[in-house]
């Protein structure tokens, strides 16, 4: 089983605004597997020892330093956090505190030393969450399902969500022929389907509405195109083609792993399609420099960032002019993060991926909102 404990968008937003004499981030693969995670261990102390040495190095207060290392030791020491891991880590610390976070994504090793946290890494647990919903919905019962990396996928108990068409209705079938004198038949039956759907889309707005994970929803014809026709809830654009009647809790978060895949498949491909329409109009780069001067004037409106490229040097506040440093220390930091952080604060949508899916396969890529 994996233990996940990614930070939410609001508890991302709040990292970004941290300042502190010393900010060290460390980033490494770790495992479940409870017999293997030693070696992660050891690869965690070494790159804290990496830290240390960039810290005694820049000069910082040796009592600064001790306050770090004892965190750290403290970490290192507990048995019980290290039994419980996922696929990365990732550590946060500066001499007043420390935040670790378990992810399901492999990320690469590494320690950024400096004045503000290094986090883009975190962006693709955030850009592509493990967690889902899934409603599973036929005219016999309706089930909104959980689903998430670590835990076993649960029914969660939603208020007033009616259990069956008939039911809520208030009728032993939907079927009959009698349904009265103004609608009879197929036209009753959809009418009544109609009621019912209103009637789950009321019970789930107040879950659904204002959540961050996607919704999927499980369902055959005509209840699936019925739904989309009437329900508000925002649902991914493909379905689970199936009867959810006779599938498990389990069996559904299966299924519903392959949609959420083939969604973010469609968003990077929608954005490299608007990337190559935006670059004809001088509104789209993958340049570093271009980007942080857009970054520093609100200018990006949608960009994708490689989590693992570390790029090192300083941002000018006032300007976003660029200087590259060559060697890493506990001074400068990542231009990438801090471009995606400044994009983050005016609002731009930004998401962490691979390389190999950034156009031009770029540290980053970038839509204006304006040509610059």
């Amino acid at each position: 089983m994996l233990h996940i404990d990614m930070p939410s968008i609001a508890e991302f937003s709040r990292l970004t605004h941290v300042r502190a004499d010393a900010c060290v981030s460390i980033y490494l693969q770790s495992t479940p597997l409870t017999r293997e995670i030693e070696s992660s261990r050891i690869n965690f102390g070494n790159l804290v020892k990496e830290a240390i040495r960039q810290l005694e190095q820049a000069g910082l207060d040796k009592r600064r330093i001790w306050s770090l290392k004892e965190q750290f030791d403290d970490l290192l020491a507990d048995d019980d956090f290290w039994n419980y891991q996922a696929h990365s880590l990732a550590v946060l610390a500066t001499p007043d505190l420390i935040r670790t976070y378990r992810l399901a994504n492999k990320l690469t090793d590494m320690v950024e030393v400096s004045d503000r946290f290094h986090l883009k890494p975190l962006l693709r647990a955030i850009t592509f969450p493990h967690a889902a919903h899934v409603l599973a919905l036929s005219e016999n019962a309706v089930r909104l399902i959980e689903i998430s990396s670590d835990l076993p996928a649960v029914e969660v108990k939603v208020a007033d969500l009616p259990r069956d068409a008939a039911s809520a209705v208030g009728k032993a079938t939907i079927n009959d022929s009698g349904a009265g004198r103004r609608i009879h038949g197929s036209e009753g039956q959809k009418v009544r389907l109609g009621q019912y759907i209103r009637k789950i889309d009321a019970a789930l707005r107040p879950v659904l509405m204002h959540s961050d994970a996607p919704v999927v929803l499980a369902a055959t014809l005509p209840m699936e195109s019925l739904f989309r026709s009437i329900s508000a809830i925002p649902l991914l654009p493909q379905s689970i083609a199936k009867s959810p009647d006779d599938l498990s809790e389990a069996e559904l978060a299966r299924a519903a792993r392959p949609v959420l895949d083939a969604y973010y498949q469609s968003q990077i491909k929608e954005f490299h399609q608007l990337f190559e329409q935006r670059a004809g109009q001088h509104r789209a780069t993958t340049d570093i420099s271009d980007a942080a001067r857009a970054a520093t004037f609100g200018a990006v409106e949608n960009m994708l960032v490689d989590i693992d490229a570390v790029v090192d040097g300083f941002i000018d506040e006032e300007s976003g002019a660029v200087t590259f440093e060559a060697d890493q220390d506990a001074v400068n930091y990542g231009v990438v993060d801090e471009i995606t952080r400044r994009a983050l604060r005016s609002g731009a949508r930004v998401s962490g991926v691979r390389r190999q899916d950034i156009p031009d396969q770029k540290p980053l890529a970038a839509i204006l909102r304006y040509p610059l």
